[in-house]
């Protein structure tokens, strides 16, 4: 006699995905898992080395050595940034931009790291590898390298030949160079426990930004590539190495992107760039010659948190697709319209950003302003991959993410709730007015630019409620405004399968990173929420408290506090910061 099977049916990699995102939300009466309190004895060190792999020092650069930094509104302007030639000089600026230390900061006999790219918590679960192909101008050997930014050098894990990395390129620009991420759990679940995963991938986002923005300081291109499977990351960065990595933290693959100083005759005449390397030839240089073991990085085994080890194996991408992306011709630098020569480079600005720990509660931003910061975050997703602004022309996907503000000390601006729509498609905005509260007004504020899809929701004192969905931290209220980043959760991940969780949140981190050099920029100061009551803030504005929409990360923008205790020191001893 046959008995019926009872055991039950085996859970899909989405609805893993799912099932992590909401057993990991923080609610008013349940914050998601952590350890509970701080184990220092165990904290992580937030720098990664290659014992054995030789590291080659990059030069130390101060702001008047060239490659010379352009202004920072340049960085807006098109066709304004000269391209520069790929030198050692110029690689060191771009990583002294991407992923350097910024600053040392001290207090009661504790010293810690700022960098150039922020981390939750500043925890830096990212690091940053380069491939290089042969380049006669560049003193460096073809291969695999690590970036080591307490240093700023380079330490060089795989060496190639020539002829064994030049199949790697074929199809990219004739200087075209990848750079690739990778994340450690270990160091974000040290501190916040199931959550950290979310927050990796904020960081990988904030990464991506800084990327992009220090190949714009050179006049580079740069383009995700994101055909590629996680193996084939792992493979070419050496992360599937078991035993390079005995007794050390694991290291998960993120992302590769190319990055290329000029688009060649070649290029503009295929007219597409594309969007994967060669498995197979990754694999074959894979079988050469590596150097260094990975450093311990705590003193004890790391704490384990399966529903980590669980998501981090459910958003693994597995497939591998050729896919290419349209290239816009390019066109002579015009050198019109340049910046005034007394305003900030990008340099100071990207060296001077600082995370905000409090607000003073009084602050307020001038309209236009305000209207600059969104329109700096707004993709133009309507528009081909490479003729979208910077930074948005590097990620080949349409924008799913957009931001619930809550605005308080705007001039001339009303305070209240407001949504940005960063797709400008009449079928979203639609979808959105039939899922959010009925009462909104959705009006268009005075003096908003025509073309920047700003909608008055509700008009209001929302300080107390953006504290509150805020895990009741004040920063959120005693700003000039704060923001939810509003996923289009459910649509992107059944479109483009249980990966693209973790490309929701970088699309976020990278929205935070124009928003923290913006507020710089502005004079007054910005930083991330990680902490906040995800169903709380759904309700707020009416979304499901399923998962059709989600918020992903909050952000908050005002005037800054800053604590006198605190004693700043340069980045690295021979170079000013």
């Amino acid at each position: 006699m046959e008995t019926e099977d009872t055991s039950p049916t085996p859970l899909t990699p989405l609805d893993r995905v799912k099932r992590y995102h909401q057993q990991t939300k923080h609610n008013f009466n349940h914050y998601a898992q952590s350890l509970g309190y701080m184990d220092w004895a165990n904290q992580p060190d937030p720098f990664r080395r290659f014992e054995g792999a030789p590291l080659i020092p990059l030069p130390r650069l101060i702001p008047e050595d060239k490659p010379v930094s352009p202004h920072y509104e340049d960085l807006y302007r098109a066709r304004t940034i000269p391209s520069q030639p790929l030198t050692i000089e110029s690689l060191s600026r771009f990583f002294e931009y991407a992923l350097s230390l910024t600053a040392w900061k001290e207090y009661g006999g504790n010293r810690w790291a700022l960098r150039s790219n922020p981390s939750s918590g500043n925890l830096h679960p990212t690091e940053g590898y380069l491939f290089l192909g042969e380049f006669s101008d560049l003193p460096l050997d073809p291969g695999l390298y690590h970036y080591a930014p307490k240093e700023h050098g380079l330490e060089h894990r795989l060496a190639c030949t020539e002829n064994e990395v030049r199949p790697l390129f074929e199809g990219f620009p004739e200087q075209a160079f990848f750079v690739g991420l990778s994340s450690i759990h270990w160091r974000e679940a040290w501190k916040y426990g199931e959550r950290a995963f979310r927050y990796c991938q904020h960081d990988v986002g904030h990464a991506i930004g800084t990327l992009r923005i220090a190949a714009a300081t050179l006049g580079w291109h740069m383009m995700l590539l994101e055909g590629n499977s996680d193996e084939t990351l792992s493979t070419l960065f050496g992360l599937d190495r078991s035993d390079d990595f005995v007794q050390s933290e694991k290291e998960y693959p993120e992302l590769i992107a190319a990055i290329w100083p000029e688009q060649t005759e070649e290029m503009e005449q295929t007219g597409q760039l594309p969007l994967i390397i060669d498995q197979q030839v990754v694999k074959s240089l894979a079988q050469g010659h590596w150097q260094g073991k990975a450093n311990r990085l705590s003193r004890d085994n790391p704490i384990p948190w399966e529903i980590i080890d669980d998501v981090a194996e459910a958003s693994w991408k597995s497939s591998q697709a050729q896919t290419f992306v349209p290239l816009a011709p390019s066109y002579p630098q015009s050198g019109e319209g340049k910046s005034a020569l007394n305003q900030p480079t990008a340099g100071q600005i990207i060296h001077q950003r600082r995370s905000a720990v409090s607000f003073d509660g009084h602050t307020s931003i001038p309209a236009h302003r305000f209207f600059t910061m969104l329109s700096r975050v707004m993709p133009s997703g309507e528009l081909p991959v490479s003729q979208r602004p910077m930074p948005w022309d590097c990620v080949p996907w349409k924008p799913a993410i957009h931001l619930a503000l809550f605005v308080h000390r705007v001039e001339g601006i009303p305070s209240g709730l407001y949504l940005l729509l960063r797709d400008r498609s009449q079928e979203t905005l639609t979808e959105l007015k039939s899922t959010m509260h009925e009462q909104f007004v959705w009006t268009t504020p005075e003096k908003c630019p025509d073309d920047l899809p700003l909608y008055l929701l509700e008009e209001g004192n929302a300080q107390k409620i953006a504290m509150q969905v805020s895990c009741w931290q004040e920063i959120a209220g005693d700003s000039a405004f704060s923001l939810g980043m509003i996923s289009e959760f459910d649509h992107t991940l059944e479109t483009n399968g249980p990966w693209a969780y973790r490309r929701l949140f970088w699309e976020t981190g990278l929205i935070g990173q124009v928003l923290y050099l913006e507020a710089e920029a502005a004079g007054i100061r910005s930083t991330g929420i990680g902490c906040f009551f995800d169903d709380p803030v759904h309700r707020v504005f009416g979304v499901s408290p399923h998962t059709t929409y989600q918020s992903l990360y909050h952000f908050t923008v005002g005037g800054p506090v800053d604590d006198t205790r605190l004693t700043t020191l340069p980045p690295y001893e021979d170079r000013v910061p």
